[in-house]
């Protein structure tokens, strides 16, 4: 039985979006309030989705306790009340965009958990805004 399960998880960070290269009028006509020099933060939802087929033994398709734990010591843990741009790398290189972070999010927990499962994440930035990966489209 093929099938997916999902776990929710919370942190609070702070950034700024703009590219270096750039006036701060400039930055901000592109980012709005996003290019605020002072920096601003969202309180992030994120939903990580892990498909697969279920162990017939067990009767999961992975131990939620277990899903949790990666979650909490691999994203949560180096995410939450950071300053992205100055503490989280690679955003000291790129710019900790929704997109960026999300797939920051899919990397780290793809070299985690075994091939055998599909993964997807998806990062809620506010609750009308979001961005997942990979791409259904």
């Amino acid at each position: 039985m093929r099938i997916s399960v999902f776990r929710k998880a919370h942190f609070n960070a702070g950034h700024r979006i703009f590219n270096p290269a750039w006036t701060d009028e400039q930055n901000f006509k592109v980012f709005g309030k996003c290019s605020n020099p002072h920096f601003h933060g969202h309180n992030y939802e994120l939903i990580v989705r892990v498909s697969g087929e279920v162990d017939p033994e067990t009767g999961f398709l992975i131990d939620l306790k277990h899903l949790k734990a990666i979650i909490e010591e691999n994203i949560i843990e180096r995410y939450d009340h950071k300053n992205l741009n100055a503490e989280v790398p690679p955003f000291d290189k790129i710019p900790p965009t929704s997109e960026y972070i999300c797939f920051e999010i899919w990397k780290i927990l793809r070299q985690i958990l075994p091939e055998k499962y599909d993964l997807s994440v998806r990062l809620f930035e506010s609750a009308r805004n979001f961005v997942e990966y990979p791409s259904l489209g």
